[in-house]
């Protein structure tokens, strides 16, 4: 009897209709298997023990294949049970699994890249604009103001601008980022409102894994030019043509670089439909996030108050306009390099770990060095490149901080459900700053405090956040 091809035909019925499982078994009424007899699938049957001599002892056959199956064929009577056991594949790591689906780079990748640092130059570029606007308005068209309420102007700007993100990104995770760009594009040019940031780091989190950090900071050393490029330009033409004007040519150069963001900025990842686009608040029930959220917001509340007040406190402690505007030109190119160096040592060193260094680092120049520095230009433009080197690195560490904690696909919602409560420090912050200023009648002391008590709380959060997910052990990668 030729049992070889009744197995033979079983096992190549049952490998081609069941899909690949733990355990499948048929019966089968003629049942042998001969040593090298391959199925369909490619697999050849290789006899453990000798057949004649096992089955007559045990009326069981068992072999394997060369896809590490094992078959089980055991024979009761005139039936068989043939029984084909799969191995489970072994679990592959997530750093496997990044290399498969992350480009890391390539032209698609860094063009996506380039159109992010092109809408970051519009959107964080005003946004670190922002102690220009206040230090003109406050000695011109709004001189009789008091400065909290000048505060609540850039305030609102800067919360409507991140708060915006409350539907921007779960929309960029169901709709992609094509739309929502030509929208902020659109805000932007009517009312210079940034909405258009978050998509702009969204789509970089989706060609990067492990070069996340270096290639978001890339991309946000966009806004540090844009605060270097503006503040310049503001200086000069502001009492050559007037700020009418001043501000309609500064639109013009936005258009450019929205435009450009509008044709480069894509998404890699599909759409995820049929989701809602509402922020989702039962993530934090996830102690890391909601920590890691409490650090942003205290770091937000704090760093738009050294951007809207240095101009103005050189100015009153006796520096010149020209240089008081230029100071904070320094401030943004010590951003600039903040932004994407300490992006090389996240990747490296954790995420993590570099925004706790770099918030001690921003609380050492808040209290060490703007509190004393009064009209001292060399100690002004030390903590103009210090300070700035470190909260461009909170900026651009923010995002790959946030996206550590969950899946690519739904980075938009955790990163825009984060700034629905970090928006509200940055509409508090600027006005808080100036109420004290007033409290303390044009002192700058207690808003140089107030600014470095921000930064110790985001200091806590963010080591409390690290050691919840981590523990104490400072050698931890996180």
């Amino acid at each position: 009897m030729d049992h070889s091809n009744v197995a033979h035909n079983v096992l190549d019925q049952t490998l081609s209709t069941q899909p690949r499982r733990s355990q499948s078994t048929v019966e089968i009424s003629e049942p042998s298997v001969e040593d090298g007899t391959t199925n369909s699938c490619g697999e050849t049957l290789v006899p453990v023990p000798s057949y004649e001599s096992y089955l007559h002892s045990t009326n069981t056959f068992t072999g394997t294949s060369a896809g590490n199956s094992t078959h089980s064929l055991t024979i009761d009577g005139s039936k068989s049970t043939l029984t084909i056991i799969h191995p489970r594949p072994s679990p592959t790591t997530d750093d496997e699994d990044d290399a498969k689906s992350y480009p890391e780079g390539g032209l698609r990748a860094w063009l996506v890249v380039l159109g992010s640092f092109s809408g970051m130059t519009a959107s964080f570029g005003i946004m670190n604009t922002l102690g220009t606007f206040q230090a003109y308005l406050s000695t011109h068209q709004l001189a009789s103001y008091s400065p909290s309420s000048i505060g609540w102007i850039f305030g609102l700007y800067v919360f409507l601008s991140f708060f915006c993100g409350v539907q921007i990104g779960p929309i960029f995770d169901a709709k992609g980022p094509r739309w929502i760009v030509a929208l902020g594009t659109i805000f932007l040019l009517a009312g210079m409102l940034g909405i258009a940031f978050s998509t702009a780091i969204a789509s970089v989190a989706h060609f990067f894994r492990a070069r996340r950090a270096i290639a978001t900071g890339i991309a946000a050393t966009g806004g540090s030019v844009g605060g270097i490029v503006f503040p310049l330009m503001l200086q000069t033409l502001f009492p050559r043509i007037g700020f009418r004007y001043t501000t309609l040519i500064m639109a013009l150069m936005v258009f450019f670089l929205l435009l450009l963001a509008n044709i480069l900025i894509r998404s890699r990842l599909p759409p995820r439909r049929g989701g809602s686009v509402l922020p989702d608040f039962r993530i934090f029930k996830d102690m890391v996030f909601t920590l890691t959220t409490l650090g942003v917001f205290f770091v937000e509340w704090g760093v738009f108050v050294p951007i809207s007040y240095i101009s103005s406190y050189a100015l009153q402690n006796g520096v010149s306009p020209t240089f008081s505007y230029q100071l904070l030109a320094i401030v943004n190119a010590g951003s600039f390099f903040g932004r994407w160096l300490p992006g090389y040592g996240a990747d490296k060193l954790g995420r993590f770990n570099m925004m706790i260094l770099t918030v001690i680092m921003c609380l050492a120049c808040v209290l060490g060095l703007w509190f004393t520095a009064e009209g001292n230009i060399a100690q002004l433009c030390v903590f103009g490149v210090g300070f700035g080197f470190a909260s461009g690195s909170n900026i651009s560490l923010t995002p790959v901080c946030v996206g550590q904690l969950c899946d690519t696909e739904v980075f938009g919602r955790w990163y825009a459900t984060a700034y629905t409560i970090v928006s509200f420090g940055c509409l508090t912050g600027i006005p808080i700053a100036g109420q004290v200023l007033d409290y303390y009648g044009g002192d700058y002391g207690g808003l140089i405090v107030f600014t470095g008590i921000c930064y110790f709380a985001a200091l806590a959060s963010f080591i409390s956040a690290r050691v919840v997910k981590v523990g104490w052990d400072p050698r931890t990668i996180y």
